[in-house]
């Protein structure tokens, strides 16, 4: 290889670079789920797209499954959530409930979480308590919760613990990486087939028809 063709290979080599750069952080990023905590939605090892491209000029909305950092630890740099209140929302959880009070708005309603399954539905605590839960959302401030709602940490409990007096309930636009895009589903090159390893659930690609959003309205 002369040097003609070795600088050619490094001036490629910088371009691809820079492609997959600008795709990585400012058009579309893959991630591959690590746990069970957005059971039944989505399923450990699954591979997901996340559209970074909208991430820039859209508002989140209310049902958007979302990664974003939660700055919890090295070890947890992002964190896979669906955003349920928005800014100016009010709070309620009771009795496994959630309620929504939008702003302006005088009473509060009951959300029909659709997408939860039958072991998570109804069975919204914090801290495992039927007691009534009262939050406030100001400005860019999203309350987040799994779907797997009692195994596994979220707003409720400030994403770890709330002892910590820097740790607060909620996540901002500026810390949302995106939200999903495409399931590209999870193969099991050991069994062969598209089939979660300990569970023995399909998780062929749901592309745009995983449950990414929900419409409460």
């Amino acid at each position: 290889m002369n040097k003609k063709e070795v600088i050619d290979f490094l001036k490629d080599l910088v371009f691809i670079f820079i492609v997959v750069f600008i795709i990585r952080y400012f058009i579309a990023m893959p991630f591959q789920i690590n746990g069970q905590s957005m059971y039944s939605s989505y399923y450990d090892k699954e591979f997901i797209i996340v559209d970074r491209f909208t991430a820039h000029f859209w508002e989140p909305e209310r049902g958007d499954v979302v990664v974003f950092k939660p700055h919890v630890s090295e070890d947890k740099k992002y964190f896979l959530k669906r955003i349920i209140w928005l800014p100016g929302d009010k709070i309620k959880i009771e009795n496994g409930n959630v309620y929504l009070k939008k702003a302006w708005f005088s009473d509060y309603i009951e959300l029909n979480e659709e997408y939860l399954n039958e072991e998570n539905k109804w069975y919204t605590f914090v801290w495992w308590s039927k007691n009534e839960h009262n939050y406030s959302l100001w400005e860019d401030q999203y309350f987040v919760m799994w779907d797997n709602r009692n195994h596994s940490t979220d707003s409720r409990e400030c994403f770890s613990s709330c002892a910590y007096e820097w740790k607060t309930h909620y996540t901002t636009k500026e810390d949302i990486t995106g939200h999903v895009f495409f399931d590209l589903g999870y193969f099991n090159f050991k069994a062969f087939k598209f089939i979660q390893p300990e569970l023995w659930i399909n998780t062929q690609p749901r592309w745009f028809n995983s449950p990414s959003s929900f419409d409460y309205e």
